[in-house]
């Protein structure tokens, strides 16, 4: 049954944020060095969360149910899986030396201008092949901690050229959950998306390049002590099966596999013991992104069973008929999918939800469905970039130990890109004929964000 409109049921979600930006924002005027880090996300939620239940009650909605639901979401859990692994892959490859070993082998005789665009491309082309930039982020999130320690730069400026070379090749990535549901949606052709996309990530990425090579040249990396080379195998590994297109789950598994096996045969005094005890450490390392994504998950359900975002779309579609011509139309897309994600934190479940009203938006203003699609993924991987409750920065954040917040401003790719994207719609461009009905939308399987 559609839950009927309500931007009342917004107003938990409007409330977290308030509560969580505002305590960090208070404790860094106060001169707090971890301001952000003084009132927790999972527990500034929590208010929101008894907010929604009760929203959801007024309304003769089951909260728990709901709750409990939207919690225990396939997507949700996945994506709290891979933290975890994630997190366990990190702590043994750190432990047994991987990370100085790539170092001291690789990174470190690159020129300085070259290490932050190296990893932004490095990023890219992993997301491009596999299709997941939370996977991508997972397997070299860890080398550019590495990186960021040997060379003096600031973590959060690297790790932010790894999410956005993770974002770039996850928007062009014909196998990404994003592109298949945004072409599906709109009835699209998968080719003929790519190309349409390629004409905004594409100056995007280039911008990004650019700048991480400015405001890299003087931090030279200095390489650790020698490790032996071995050390990068682990590494590799995982690179190589992600690129074959292995579930990320099978891959990151594997890779902790392959980083206890190297450490035990080649790192002095590590055991049994200490790889249990690694793992069992980055499983630690997680706890906080993994309670706030099952937190997150469980009140999007609750504002989407109490009328929110059937309100927030219903607006956004009502304005677009109100306008006319091309620019409004795209506008209009533009705005829709960018605050779903907003609202849903996740850009494939954003695409999926809006996907039916910018196929009606897109029909009423000639917009054909190569480019509703574009920009329905665009500026869902947009919001998805820059929000710090997102999982990719929350998962980026727990890697190398630093606020979402910091991340969400150094993701420089995505910031281009909104740029980019909005002058992709007011650029003069002919009048499109307009196009024959679409298919059916159909609604496509999300393996993760």
């Amino acid at each position: 049954m559609t839950p009927r409109p309500s931007a009342l049921a917004l107003l938990p979600l409007l409330a977290f944020l308030a509560m969580f930006f505002g305590a960090g924002l208070y404790f860094t005027v106060q001169g707090e060095a971890m301001a952000f880090y003084q009132l927790r996300a999972p527990v500034a939620i929590l208010p929101a969360l008894a907010l929604a239940a009760w929203i959801a009650s007024r309304r003769s909605i089951d909260a728990l149910d709901t709750l409990l639901a939207g919690m225990g979401h396939r997507d949700i859990v996945l994506m709290c899986l891979v933290f975890l692994l994630a997190g366990a892959f990190a702590a043994v490859s750190r432990a047994i030396g991987a990370v100085d070993a790539v170092v001291a082998l690789g990174l470190g005789a690159l020129p300085p201008a070259l290490i932050l665009p190296g990893l932004f491309l490095v990023a890219g082309f992993v997301a491009v092949a596999v299709g997941t930039s939370m996977g991508t982020i997972a397997a070299v999130a860890p080398i550019a901690v590495g990186v960021a320690d040997a060379s003096g730069l600031d973590r959060a400026l690297v790790i932010g050229a790894v999410i956005g070379g993770a974002m770039f090749g996850d928007n062009l990535s014909v196998i990404s959950d994003t592109t298949i549901a945004a072409t599906r949606t709109q009835g699209a052709e998968m080719r003929d998306k790519f190309r349409e996309n390629l004409w905004i990530a594409l100056p995007a990425a280039v911008a990004t390049l650019a700048l991480l090579a400015f405001v890299g040249v003087a931090s030279p990396v200095t390489a650790p002590d020698a490790a032996s080379p071995w050390l990068i195998v682990p590494y590799l590994v995982v690179l190589f099966l992600a690129l074959t297109g292995l579930n990320v789950v099978v891959v990151l598994a594997l890779g902790i596999v392959v980083s206890a096996a190297f450490g035990l045969a080649l790192a002095p005094g590590y055991g049994w013991v200490e790889v249990a005890g690694d793992i069992y450490g980055g499983y630690e390392g997680m706890v906080e992104v993994l309670l706030l994504s099952l937190l997150i998950g469980g009140l999007a359900a609750l504002t989407k069973a109490s009328g929110g975002l059937a309100w927030m779309v219903q607006t956004i579609a009502r304005l677009a008929r109100g306008g006319r011509g091309r620019r409004s139309g795209e506008a209009s897309i533009a705005a829709l999918s960018a605050t779903t994600d907003v609202f849903t934190a996740n850009n494939t479940v954003a695409i999926l939800v809006a996907g039916s009203v910018a196929r009606d938006i897109a029909l009423r203003h000639g917009i054909p469905p190569r480019r509703a699609a574009s920009l329905l993924d665009v500026f869902a991987c947009v919001a998805q970039g820059v929000i710090p409750y997102g999982a990719q920065i929350l998962l980026a954040a727990s890697l190398a130990t630093v606020s979402p917040l910091a991340l969400a401003g150094r993701v420089y790719y995505c910031w281009f890109l909104a740029v980019v994207g909005i002058a992709f719609i007011a650029w003069p461009r002919r009048t499109p004929v307009p196009p024959a009905t679409a298919p059916t939308p159909a609604t496509a399987p999300s393996r993760n964000a």
